[in-house]
């Protein structure tokens, strides 16, 4: 895949992406999510400080300080989108073919900033998913970006070090989904029915 198609594909996802957060309010930031640590205003945070932190990477900063999660009152949305757009232009900034370092990935380790793109975009799909399904709606994703995002989320070791406190991800779920955002979602250690399940309880 070249370049410039790399770069549209993690632009159509944080586009969708964005869309989904649009619509928080300030009432919802104490929702529950599946990531079942955080509250949608934890979240949001850790979003917009990856956000960030993947832009400081692409710029060439090593300081794992910049992803760190930001301090979020009512105004999620317009932070998210800032954060987004600077993501996306820091990495139209950098050739994809050179590598930048990950502060937050391994301890510390350089990638060539096109896979860093790619693990951004699954981020992206990703907690996109969370922030709908704590929304109790739906994220709709182009098929080119769920399939490339499906590719990068098999890739990703399905190992002891999912267990670890503070991992990124679960340990992987079985799915008979033929749908390939299920498919990311349980690669990833996500419960695809997380919002079906949680039908019956009483929402804000």
């Amino acid at each position: 895949m070249n370049a410039h198609d790399l770069r549209d594909l993690h632009r159509r996802a944080i586009r969708s992406c964005a869309a989904v957060v649009a619509a928080v309010r300030p009432d919802h930031l104490e929702r529950p999510t599946p990531c079942s640590e955080w509250t949608l205003r934890q979240l949001l945070a850790h979003m917009i400080g990856h956000n960030i932190g993947f832009a400081a990477a692409a710029r060439g900063s090593s300081d794992a300080g910049s992803f760190a999660d930001v301090a979020l009152g009512r105004d999620a949305p317009r932070r998210f989108a800032a954060s987004a757009q600077a993501t996306v232009a820091a990495f139209d900034g950098v050739d994809l073919d050179d590598e930048i370092y990950l502060a937050v990935v391994r301890g510390g380790t350089r990638w060539p900033a096109s896979t860093a793109l790619a693990f951004h975009l699954v981020d992206s799909v990703v907690h996109g998913w969370d922030v709908a399904a704590s929304l109790d709606t739906t994220i709709a994703y182009d098929d080119d970006v769920t399939r490339i995002a499906l590719d990068v989320a098999r890739a990703v070791p399905d190992d002891r070090s999912r267990t670890q406190p503070g991992a990124t991800f679960q340990p992987s779920r079985p799915t008979s989904s033929d749908d390939a955002l299920d498919q990311i979602l349980a690669a990833l250690g996500r419960d695809p029915h997380w919002a079906r399940s949680r039908s019956g309880e009483r929402r804000d």
